[in-house]
């Protein structure tokens, strides 16, 4: 990839974080302890922590990046390396379709979480849907990323919160992760971010 076909991507994706960490800060309660699952380089964790100053944002991911911030550490993929309840808030950002075994990640997640879990992934609806989200997948994340495909429609999610014991307590559709007219074809209704009270 040469230097003027990373400008648009990375232009995108500082947009992305910025949208992002709008969102999620909007959604974490205060003074809470936060873990960003998968998190990447790091850089929307830091940036949620910029924005919140309030919160204590840490994250783990399977393949730490050399250019990672120092917030991240590595771990396996499957096992959260915390105890129950660890931190009050869990953020799964963009992770669980990557995941092998998204339900077994996800149990993990509620596990590790005290309070909450904020999730952002993606929704099955609307006219090439599957193709769309895959080709967002092979463009915008590094080859050594997992590229299972788990895009689930609307109700599965619901299915699914409910089969891990995740109460909803809110969802946002319309995201504005892109710019217009990017975001008629790769925004839609394929975009998530919820907020979960975990039920203990």
């Amino acid at each position: 990839m040469n230097r003027f076909q990373r400008l648009p991507r990375a232009l995108m994706a500082n947009r992305r974080c910025e949208v992002l960490a709008g969102h999620v800060a909007d959604l974490v309660p205060t003074d809470a302890s936060v873990l960003d699952v998968g998190c990447g380089d790091g850089a929307l964790t830091r940036r949620i922590g910029e924005r919140r100053p309030d919160l204590r944002v840490e994250g783990i991911e399977v393949f730490v990046r050399p250019d990672a911030e120092p917030l991240v550490r590595e771990y396996d993929g499957q096992r959260i390396p915390y105890s129950d309840d660890a931190f009050e808030t869990v953020l799964l950002i963009d992770v669980l379709h990557h995941a092998r075994d998204p339900m077994s990640l996800l149990r993990e997640a509620v596990r590790v979480a005290r309070r909450n879990i904020v999730l952002k992934d993606h929704v099955l609806a609307g006219l090439l849907a599957h193709a769309t989200l895959r080709f967002m997948d092979r463009a915008g994340n590094p080859p050594e990323v997992d590229q299972p495909h788990n895009y689930w429609v609307r109700q599965r999610w619901l299915e699914v919160f409910r089969e891990v014991d995740l109460l909803l307590v809110d969802w946002r559709g319309s995201l504005g992760i892109y710019p217009l007219p990017a975001d008629w074809v790769f925004g839609r209704s394929l975009h998530f971010v919820a907020l979960l009270d975990v039920v203990r």
